[in-house]
């Protein structure tokens, strides 16, 4: 049940839909000159006249020009003249895609292939004389069309055209159904939205394209569009200019090309074809072409005298304007109104006039300076550009001529302006100066040699400040040369330098402030005085640069022993001394360790500075030494030791090494000794004991290795040693201070074999080993 109600529903809406739709209507039944005469001119203020029109030749005859009404649906036009390329009633809305097309023998039209350069067929022709009584004429149109659907848009259109020309002319037809403002025809081609790739029913590929003139697309039409077409442009309109009284001749035409398949029609506005007045764009900031300050300006209707004209400015009637053109110096909208005569209709049109502001400048003078005195010089002109023009940013152009004929007739501009040499004392240039809508005002620019006097100059003396003692080193020109360039002269001056006096006229290659001198020892540089836009004077200044190189004067590293004090010295003979310590010898006496300079100066002021880096050293003391011992050739000791000094390290007071550790080490007493290798002393003897044990003994009474005991032990009287066989039972004990083993056992002598011990520290360390008796 609920899904016959929504069938029902769907139904009722589809019935609602159609039933509310509105379409177009068309009346194909009526003459050119109705079509013509009634629809599409409808005013007295045209003389039309030798109608004609032609097209669909079928039978029975169903023609395609026709009158259209909206019918009150939403189409852009309540009623007009339709021409289409297929019957006209196939106009009526609502849209349904098809192929269209008219019978093979309905003909082309060969004025429309010329204009266009197409092969037309299925032409729909509509033709008229027409005798303006006005210089201008338009009316509205929209065109629309079937080839607004798949690739068709960028490989097909119909053409179309709105052709005019005199009457009797065998000149070719102007087409007036261009794009605004060009000379492009109005096309599916030329106006369509982005058209994509489109693969057709037997796998063929056509590619799409970009949009073109999409603003002039109203769209693509729907089921409820009030046309039969795919498509169409927004309102458009047609124009041109035409002369008064004349005839022409009006061919209003469109056509399939090729192929008669997908039609195209074009609608034309009821009443719209009017003969109107223009007076020309409007003159003002917005469209960027204002009058310029003081011009008058003939705003001119181009109409017969025998016209009745009223003129008003913002409004007002001007009473005493009563001629086709009138002439204004002031700013205004300004309307004409024209009853035509021998019609009794009207036209009438309107005109914004601005003035640009009054272009104010100012005549100046240009100073230069001069390299030899003959009064001829290199001027930048540009320079005087901001003085002549106020400093205003609305004057954008400046052109400067030798003569004011030449710069009223803007012929021979001075092509080098930033580089002009003047070719008399004293010359006078003529400023030619533009605002950006190319209103123009003149000046003069007098060219003239400046000879100003300046104080006596001075070599500026530097000494080489770097470490490199080449005669080149860094000035700060603002502040070693400025002070004595403009030395009593007026404030308000500036200087410039340069390497040379051509780069100082020309203002070329300026140096930076932080200049380094490129010719070692003395160079000269050139200063230019610079008053604003002027050249006050260019003079050379002379750098002198003084090395100070003395000898031995590298840094040196001394020793200074703790408790000790030396002398530092360097050479005599220079003209001051500034030690750190604050002497000012050229020795000075120093007992503690650290960094100190000497700084020396010549006659020139010219100042070097030695550095002695004093490092202290002094007697070691040993604090301790860690034996390693027992260990045959293993034995080691490490010395450890106290102080600020560079050492080395012995054993026997005799020889020395940088390496505080000994190795293989024999058994015996040393006497440890630490020495500076500055020279400052030997450290206090240190006492070490190194210990071991025999590895062996022979007990046959030959008075060499009888018996077995550690030597030097009885320097640690209290320890004890116990002598084991190999089974761990205690063969004898006895003290360090004992004559040792004689290998026996209880008065017994025991044979040749390997015998452990044990040693017993007073610290209770122990040390274990063994060691072979022999006989």
């Amino acid at each position: 049940m609920n899904g016959l109600k929504n069938i029902l529903i769907l139904l009722l809406y589809c019935y609602s839909t159609v039933a509310t739709a509105q379409y177009i209507t068309v009346d194909d039944t009526r003459t050119a000159q109705q079509l013509i005469q009634n629809v599409l001119v409808n005013s007295s203020c045209a003389n039309v006249s030798s109608f004609n029109a032609r097209g669909n030749n079928a039978i029975p005859v169903e023609n395609s020009y026709a009158y259209f009404n909206s019918g009150g649906s939403n189409f852009p036009f309540s009623e007009g003249v339709l021409l289409s390329t297929s019957p006209s009633k196939n106009a009526i809305g609502p849209y349904v895609s098809n192929r269209g097309g008219g019978g093979s023998a309905w003909l082309g039209d060969a004025d429309l292939d010329q204009t266009l350069g197409i092969n037309s067929v299925n032409a729909t022709v509509l033709e008229f004389d027409f005798v303006p009584l006005t210089n201008y004429i338009s009316f509205n149109y929209v065109f629309a069309s079937n080839e607004y659907q798949s690739y068709f848009p960028c490989a097909f259109s119909d053409g179309f055209a709105f052709l005019i020309k005199e009457k009797g002319s065998v000149s070719n037809y102007k087409n007036i159904a261009v794009l605004p403002g060009t000379t492009t025809p109005v096309s599916s081609e030329n106006v369509h939205s982005i058209t994509n790739t489109v693969v057709d029913a037997n796998g063929i590929s056509h590619p799409g394209c970009p949009a073109i003139n999409e603003s002039y697309f109203n769209g693509f039409n729907t089921a409820a569009s009030p046309i039969n077409y795919s498509g169409q442009t927004i309102k458009l309109n047609a124009q041109t200019d035409v002369i008064a009284g004349k005839t022409y001749h009006i061919k209003l035409v469109i056509a399939d090309d090729k192929e008669e398949y997908y039609d195209s029609a074009v609608f034309l506005e009821a009443g719209s074809f009017a003969a109107k007045i223009d007076l020309g764009p409007d003159r003002s900031s917005t469209t960027s072409n204002p009058l310029c300050f003081g011009q008058s300006f003939t705003i001119d209707t181009k109409l017969l005298a025998s016209y009745k004209y009223e003129w008003y400015k913002n409004g007002i009637l001007i009473s005493s304007a009563t001629n086709p053109s009138y002439t204004v110096t002031e700013a205004g909208t300004y309307k004409v109104k024209v009853t035509l005569s021998p019609s009794t209709c009207s036209a009438e049109d309107e005109i914004k006039i601005e003035y640009t502001p009054q272009i104010i400048l100012s005549n100046t003078v240009l100073a230069q300076c001069d390299d030899d005195g003959d009064g001829i010089s290199i001027f930048d002109l540009t320079k005087a550009d901001p003085i002549i023009r106020n400093n205003d940013p609305k004057l954008v152009k400046v052109v400067y001529f030798n003569s004011l004929a030449e710069a009223q007739a803007e012929m021979n501009p001075i092509s080098n302006p930033s580089t002009y040499r003047n070719t008399a004392p004293n010359q006078v240039l003529y400023a030619r100066v533009a605002n950006a809508f190319g209103c123009v005002d003149y000046a003069t620019l007098k060219l003239i040699i400046s000879n100003n006097s300046i104080a006596t100059q001075t070599p500026i003396e530097s000494c080489d400040l770097d470490a490199l003692q080449d005669g080149l080193t860094q000035f700060n020109l603002n502040a070693k040369i400025t002070p004595q360039v403009i030395n009593g002269l007026t404030t308000g001056l500036t200087v410039e330098y340069y390497l040379n006096q051509t780069d100082a006229i020309a203002q070329k290659n300026q140096l930076p402030n932080l200049f380094t001198n490129t010719i070692p020892n003395q160079q000269i540089i050139y200063a230019r005085i610079v008053n604003g836009a002027d050249c006050f004077r260019i003079t050379p200044e002379t750098l002198v640069i003084h090395t100070f190189d003395p000898s031995n004067f590298q840094d040196e590293t001394f020793i200074l022993c703790n408790g000790s004090n030396t002398n530092l010295t360097v050479a005599s003979g220079f003209s001051s001394y500034l030690w750190s310590n604050g002497s000012t010898a050229n020795t000075t006496n120093i007992s503690t360790p650290g960094e100190y300079t000497v700084t020396v100066s010549n006659t020139n002021g010219c100042k070097k500075t030695k550095k002695f880096i004093i490092k202290a050293s002094g007697i070691g003391l040993i604090t301790n030494a860690t034996v390693t011992d027992f260990s045959g050739t293993e034995n080691s000791v490490l010395i450890s030791y106290s102080g600020d000094g560079d050492y080395e390290f012995s054993l026997d007071d005799n020889f020395y090494q940088d390496n505080p550790l000994f190795t293989g080490v024999n058994a015996g007493i040393y006497s440890a000794t630490v020495r500076d290798k500055n020279g400052c002393g030997i450290s206090i003897p240190y006492k070490v004991y190194v210990l071991d044990y025999p590895r062996f003994f022979t007990p046959n009474n030959d008075g060499y290795n009888d018996t077995w005991k550690i030597k030097n032990l009885d320097l640690l009287p209290k320890s004890t040693i116990a002598i084991l066989d190999r089974y761990g039972k205690l063969l004898q004990q006895f003290s360090s201070n004992s004559i040792g083993w004689s290998g026996t056992y209880n008065g017994k002598e025991l044979p040749a074999d390997d015998y452990w011990f044990i040693i017993t520290f007073e610290d209770e360390k122990i040390i274990k080993g063994h060691f072979s008796l022999k006989r």
